[in-house]
């Protein structure tokens, strides 16, 4: 065990009071186990703990208490015990393998937001069949029902423990003297974890290993690869079918193979990190810039800055000191340094604008908007088709705004950004986050930005969720989560409060009483990045895009070349309403061609033939209503009005033109 300072002159020092959720109190040891308070409050409730939660912070029954505070069980009812088991089963993988593979060296293994991994250090990568045969190994440890059983250690002992697991020995090597040196084991498997864990390996039923990746140690590229086995678990049947079956329903909207069937985008070695976007493509991203420049017309102000700059920004911005490894450097031919750079973010480039020319308070809130290029230097193992990439565009926003404007300003972004989400079937989860244990400015300023941000947001009235230490490193943010069609969450949109940066930059405006004042920043994006937003669009429509946002919006197809005439006169008519059409006259059949046009998924098909041509009518096939459907033949003129209008009020569904 740990050795501790004696406490015992002082028998107050030894004791803890935890506050019930009913508000009654506790007065127990210091050092007793989270279960056997539980037991005290009734033996029905210690079968259904999971965990317990101390002032926010969840620990395992198996963990001693060291301090007291509000005390809540946690049962399988509550989120936030879906990460207990996961890392539980995380931990019996590791076990199943070891039984398995005696040579495998252990890495990490945490619960992550779909599920959990585990890294090893093998030879050989990982097979399906070893997965498999992983799987099954898990569900024996789950039925031995081994407890989790924990034990705190000096270094030494642990070093003995541990002599063959060199991963393990290298991040014992980086733990303090000051800190707690805990394992667990579950049977003859024992590991280097804080926990938390559930109470026994029977606990974790309901579990299934889906892949595994190469995974750099440390996540270091200049690190060993290890195999990375990936996997979920839920506690009960139910949920984890309903999410294997979301897997499935990913994988064919995955944009990576829908953006290629749908001639969109393409990536090449070449460019790494980076999109080609085709013809069709470019229409869908231009169709979507349209969009938000419109809705930004009035209250925004579009500009442009340079791509490339010296270091000396980035030193007065901080970017140098603490983001430069995530930035291209460029060679400076004159000095011969590496003292250029392609901007990561747009913010300083905004901050040199507003410095060339005065400001009057009666000007703010200025709102600066661009799309302009950005880079960043993802390592190439973390490139992920459009989601993850390294040169991207951002709908991006800096305001600049008197601090007494920052409740107004919050709440008019923040309705912004929800009906942006809106119109594309998104639904947003608020979310607050406060300083990271990385960043610049002194607490004080630290404190008047939180202190804003939240009661700015409290203002609005909209629930929000907190995430401490996930700020900017410069200012506290609110993020906004979406969920897509198949209840998928994306982090997308940001509203970020800065006050190191007007000082950095040294940033005014001339206040009522004519003298200079500092404005406060705010950065502002809603989709993020565009190339990953339409990744996010791909999939949540499973590329059948609403018809304003389709590349391609309607298909005219002659049923024989006797009509081809009449064809391009439809064509053309569709054109002149602004309305995006292809003719296709091609000598294939009728039938092949509405089967192309169905996989090109495009929203509406119009089959012209003799009666067609001799009435002036057109017959619409609707994308997704089905084989069984009939085109309904209708005025030319009726069906053009119908298509600008759904364009014009950017509706999700098609209208059945019925």
């Amino acid at each position: 065990m740990i050795d501790r300072p004696s406490d015992a002159a002082n028998p107050a020092a030894n004791s803890l009071t935890l506050t019930l959720p009913d508000g009654s109190q506790r007065v127990v040891p210091a050092g007793m186990l989270p279960g056997e308070v539980v037991k005290s409050i009734g033996e029905r409730l210690l079968q259904a703990a999971v965990a317990v939660e101390i002032d926010g912070a969840i620990q395992d029954l198996a963990t001693p208490l060291r301090k007291g505070g509000t005390f809540r069980v946690l049962t399988e009812r509550d989120a936030t015990s879906l990460d207990v088991l996961r890392h539980s089963a995380a931990h019996i993988l590791a076990t199943a393998v070891r039984r398995l593979r005696p040579d495998a060296k252990i890495g990490f293994g945490p619960a992550i937001d779909e599920g959990f991994y585990y890294d090893f250090e093998v030879a050989q990568p990982f097979t399906p069949e070893d997965l498999a045969a992983f799987e099954n190994e898990m569900r024996k440890v789950s039925a031995e029902k081994y407890p989790f059983v924990r034990e705190e250690v000096n270094r030494a002992e642990a070093q003995k423990r541990f002599v063959d697991d060199p991963l393990k020995l290298e991040r014992l090597s980086e733990l303090g003297d000051d800190e707690i040196i805990s394992t667990y084991t579950d049977g003859p498997f024992i590991d280097l974890c804080r926990g938390p864990h559930v109470p026994d390996t029977s606990r974790v039923k309901h579990f299934k290993l889906t892949h595994t990746a190469g995974a750099y140690w440390r996540g270091d590229s200049r690190r060993q690869m290890l195999q990375r086995i990936y996997g979920t678990a839920f506690f009960k049947k139910d949920e984890l079918d309903a999410h294997l079956l979301r897997i499935e329903e990913a994988k064919k909207r995955d944009h990576r193979v829908l953006g290629k069937q749908l001639d969109l985008v393409m990536m090449h070695q070449f460019s790494p990190g980076a999109v080609f976007w085709t013809e069709r493509g470019t229409v869908l991203f231009n169709a979507l810039i349209d969009f938000i420049r419109e809705r930004q017309r009035d209250d925004f102000r579009e500009i442009r800055t340079p791509l490339l700059y010296n270091k000396g920004l980035w030193e007065i911005s901080g970017h140098w000191g603490k983001y430069r490894e995530n930035m291209f450097l460029v060679l400076d031919s004159e000095t011969n340094e590496h003292d250029m750079s392609l901007k990561p973010m747009n913010c300083p480039s905004h901050y040199l604008l507003y410095q060339s020319h005065k400001h009057s308070y009666r000007e703010l809130p200025l709102r600066y908007v661009t799309f302009d290029v950005l880079h960043r230097n993802e390592v190439t193992g973390a490139l992920s088709g459009m989601t993850r990439v390294r040169q991207f565009q951002q709908d991006d926003c800096h305001v600049f705004i008197r601090e007494d404007q920052i409740a107004s300003e919050v709440a008019f972004l923040l309705k912004f950004i929800l009906g942006y989400y809106e119109t594309f079937g998104l639904t947003a989860k608020v979310k607050f986050a406060t300083r990271p244990e990385t960043r610049i400015g002194s607490d004080d300023l630290w404190d008047r930005a939180e202190t804003a941000l939240r009661a700015a947001l409290d203002s609005t009235g909209h629930e929000y969720e907190l995430k401490a230490g996930d700020g900017a490193f410069y200012g506290p943010k609110i993020d906004f989560d979406v969920t897509d069609s198949i209840g998928r969450p994306w982090q997308l949109g940001t509203i970020q409060l800065d006050y190191n940066a007007p000082e950095r930059f040294k940033l005014e405006y001339v206040g009522e009483d004519n003298a200079a004042h500092t404005p406060v920043v705010i950065h502002r994006a809603v989709s993020g990045s565009l190339e990953r937003f339409i990744a996010i669009l791909i999939e949540h429509f499973a590329g059948a895009f609403p018809l304003w946002l389709a590349p391609e919006q309607v298909r005219v197809l002659p049923i024989t070349d006797d009509y081809r005439d009449y064809a391009e006169t439809v064509t053309k008519r569709l054109h002149d309403a602004g309305i995006r059409v292809h003719l296709d006259a091609r000598s294939e059949t009728l039938k092949y061609r509405v089967a192309e046009g169905a996989r090109m998924k495009v929203p509406y098909m119009l089959v012209v033939g003799k009666r067609e041509a001799e009435q002036g009518t057109v017959a619409v096939n609707v994308r997704g209503a089905g084989k069984e459907q009939k085109p309904n033949a209708i005025p030319l003129d009726a069906f053009v009005d119908r298509v600008v209008e759904e364009n014009r009020s950017r509706t999700l569904v098609l209208a059945a033109h019925a």
